[in-house]
């Protein structure tokens, strides 16, 4: 392989060097406003006769290098009255666009400009991206938007708030890395998560598969998301807030203020979610006195309320001769939950709760042509004090009635009365280093470290022992990318150097978590690698495959737990992984208005060293612990239709096939589990959506909008399927799943009310560890944007 990706490199170079010289080209650039002078984002230059053209960035720019010579240059953006110019370019040169609003023409105008997202699927990488803006009138919360991407699957362990397990192509859990606008999602509190966070503050996002970028300056191993927030570049306000079934309220408030005279930028975002979460439990087991058993009943939750707030605000500058963006941002976060259920439903808990706060200060600093032309330097700065308090103080055992009798054991560890405390200062530092050595080639330098404590102790538990673990990591990445035969091919190369720092002192319980194996300071280096390609050879049809080998170093939460349902395991080992995707896409417009877009993708996943979620069913505790060797391999298709502004349609199927490789067991023994498939996870699912938007709907200038969306799960075993006879196993059942919204908007958006419903037909749904779901759900949403 390494050998195979030198002759790819030294190849690519020759032809990108080769097409560079071939022609002699210049550069246009200028800017594209409106007529009031604010920048229009994402208009489309193109090249009239030719595979010419560009975007205009998020400041109205443009730059597009052409060989010499006479064009008409189309400049478009929905909304606006396209405007053509003629320009003969013999040498550098630049012209500015102003376009004219054209909102009674707008129905005539046919349109295929791509999408941030659109580009992005066409990238080297394997990434699906989503675009939010369209649907964020109905959308309650990320987890609802990214469970019907294809390749991708969330599996909640109950109703709003609660925890949750998402894999990308089969790599689960930590493996999945969380970034906001590149910056880990970690450092606004451990709390923070995609249920959580405020959907109005939101543009698109990205979700890598696999192979992630460099540039992130992750050690993920099975995936990545990014979660890209809109960058307005006008005052407004945008506020929403909804009601729903089960006590549930939420409210989000996103605004930006700019003052002209100083060019001074203030965003001031809160989110405030809240549920009861107490719908029906169906088939748990409770006593029935009069026959003397446990019989199976339906039965409310009653310890299940969750509360979460995130408020935060941004200051700065954009366009300054010193930093194209300068900003300093404060933000605060708490999360209340109460815990119905350990990990397993038959472990009914009617005391015990979780909560948490965390403050965060961050400044970030974005600059072009940075000492050198062409160099663009993105800084970023952050701590956060995030601390979280496990309360377990009752000696009880509940029931599903919400009756207890007394114990000698408190609810969660089955051991003495506890307030256990566990604060986690975390210091992250990103720097990032983009180099455009011309309009084929450039190159990126990432480096991040992120420092976590982890100083735990408890207020009641005298048998505790408390102390101050550390885990430190510094991710070190280098990227060459590039693009030629007028961007037909692109290719990128990365290597990325991975350290990790343990300095371990917890004791307790050192049988179970290991910590008398790694007590004290160590530290360990691992290196990654990969490349990705991408080969256009018309619009309809490209190829791109992509190669990383990963590492992904434990977290906090997997080395140390959490101190409520997770045990510590300080002797986990870092995965390891070699990741291959391959894949073709395309886009199609076979009428005028019509557009199909496409994509198949094969991936393999090479573990060692693979982090599992074992689960005591005794206790309802959960513990972390490496599995030698699993492989997993799949497939996965999607298809996009959509016509005019009217009609989307997507509908998407994987297959991932996830196996035990480790054959004998540590007493030289044949494993039981070898070529197993990996339980607990689906493998065979699939998704598929429409919506039709209505415009001038009883009032001018307004929509309805009709969606409607389905999910579906295969069924799969809960533990390994070797143990056992089959019919006696427990197994997660087939889930079919179907959700309906309706949005209604006055003023092209400024005012709009929707309501959505979700599993309609009251479907018994529960994924994870067989945990049960909420059932029939309705939502009113009300959003109020003034731009």
């Amino acid at each position: 392989m390494k050998r195979l990706t030198f002759v790819f490199f030294v190849l690519f170079i020759i032809l990108g060097l080769t097409d560079g010289v071939a022609q002699a080209f210049v550069t246009l650039s200028g800017k594209v406003t409106s007529s009031d002078g604010t920048p229009v984002v994402q208009a489309t230059l193109a090249v009239e006769g030719t595979s010419y053209g560009t975007y205009s960035d998020d400041n109205g720019n443009y730059s597009l290098s052409l060989p010499e010579g006479k064009y008409t240059l189309v400049v478009s953006f929905v909304g606006f009255k396209s405007q053509r110019k003629d320009i003969e370019l013999r040498g550098k040169k630049s012209v500015d666009f102003i376009l004219q609003e054209d909102a009674v023409g707008l129905k005539d105008v046919e349109v295929y400009a791509k999408s941030k997202s659109q580009k992005l699927r066409e990238s080297s990488f394997a990434v699906n991206a989503l675009d939010v803006k369209p649907i964020v009138n109905s959308l309650n919360n990320l987890n609802e938007l990214v469970n019907r991407a294809s390749g991708i699957k969330v599996r909640q362990e109950g109703g709003v708030g609660s925890d949750f397990d998402l894999s990308i192509n089969g790599m689960s859990g930590n493996s999945v890395r969380y970034f906001i606008d590149g910056v880990p999602l970690e450092t606004k509190g451990s709390e923070v998560s995609l249920a959580n966070l405020p959907v109005n503050i939101i543009d698109h996002i990205e979700m890598y598969k696999g192979v992630v970028p460099s540039y992130l300056g992750s050690d993920a191993l099975g995936g990545a998301i990014n979660i890209v927030t809109k960058k307005e570049k006008k005052n407004y306000l945008d506020v929403s807030y909804g009601v729903g079934s089960f006590h549930t309220h939420k409210a989000d408030m996103n605004a930006q203020i700019v003052f002209p005279k100083s060019g001074l930028i203030v965003r001031p975002t809160v989110g405030v979610n809240y549920s009861k979460n107490d719908y029906m439990m169906k088939g748990v087991e409770v006593w029935d006195e009069s026959v003397r058993k446990y019989v199976p009943s339906d039965r409310k939750r009653f310890h299940d309320d969750y509360f979460s707030l995130l408020a935060q605000v941004e200051v700065g500058v954009t366009g300054k001769s010193w930093a194209d963006d300068f900003f300093v941002t404060a933000s605060y976060s708490k999360v209340n939950k109460e815990l119905q259920t350990g990990s397993i439903q038959t472990k009914v808990y009617g005391m015990a709760e979780r909560n948490g706060d965390a403050y965060n200060v961050s400044a970030q600093y974005r600059k072009k042509d940075f000492i050198l032309k062409g160099l663009q330097m993105q800084s970023i700065l952050s701590h956060t004090w995030d601390h979280s308090l496990t309360v377990d103080t009752a000696y009880r055992v509940y029931d599903w009635n919400g009756d207890y009798i007394e114990s000698s054991r408190n609810e969660i560890t089955g051991r003495e009365k506890s307030l256990r405390h566990y604060k986690r200062p975390t210091t992250m530092f990103r720097s990032n280093w983009d180099y455009r050595i011309n309009q084929h080639h450039s190159i990126n330098f990432n480096y991040l470290v992120n420092r976590t404590g982890n100083d735990r102790y408890d207020d009641v538990d005298d048998s505790f022992v408390p102390s101050n673990d550390i885990v430190c990591k510094h991710i070190i990445g280098f990227s060459y990318h590039q693009q030629f035969l007028q961007n037909k091919i692109e290719n990128t190369f990365f290597v990325k150097d991975y350290v990790n720092h343990l300095n371990i002192r917890q004791t307790d319980l050192y049988w179970q978590t290991g910590s008398d194996e790694v007590m004290g300071s160590n530290t360990s280096n691992y290196w990654g690698y990969g490349v990705g390609t991408r080969v256009k050879f018309i619009e309809p049809v490209a190829l791109k495959a992509s190669f990383e080998h990963s590492v992904r170093l434990p977290l906090a939460r997997e080395l140390l737990g959490n101190g409520s349902t997770i045990y510590a395991n300080t002797a986990l080992d870092p995965e390891r992984s070699d990741n291959v995707n391959l894949g073709a896409f395309g886009t199609w417009h076979p009428a005028t208005g019509h557009s199909l877009y496409y994509e198949v993708n094969g991936f393999m996943r090479f573990v060692d060293d693979y982090i599992q979620a074992v689960v005591a069913e005794k206790e309802g505790m959960m513990q972390y612990e490496n599995v030698p060797a699993v492989h997993i391999k799949g497939v996965e298709g999607e298809v996009r239709y959509s016509w005019k502004r009217n009609l989307q349609c997507m509908a998407n199927v994987s297959w991932q096939d996830a196996r035990d490789q480790r054959k004998y067991k540590d007493d030289g023994k044949l494993s039981a589990t070898y070529l197993n498939r990996v339980p607990n996870r689906p493998w065979l699912f699939g998704a598929a959506e429409a919506n039709y938007t209505f415009y001038d709907v009883f009032l001018k200038n307004s929509s309805l909008r009709l969606g409607t969306s389905y999910q579906w799960v295969h069924w799969y075993f809960l533990t390994w399927e070797a143990y056992g006879s089959k019919e006696s196993k427990a197994q997660i059942p087939a889930q079919h799943v179907i959700n309906a919204d309706m949005t209604y908007s006055l003023e092209n958006g400024k005012y709009n009310i929707s309501v959505s419903c979700d599993n309609i037909f009251d479907r018994l749904v529960y994924d994870h560890y067989k945990l049960q779901k909420p059932g029939r759900s309705f939502f009113l949403k009300f959003r109020m944007f003034l731009n």
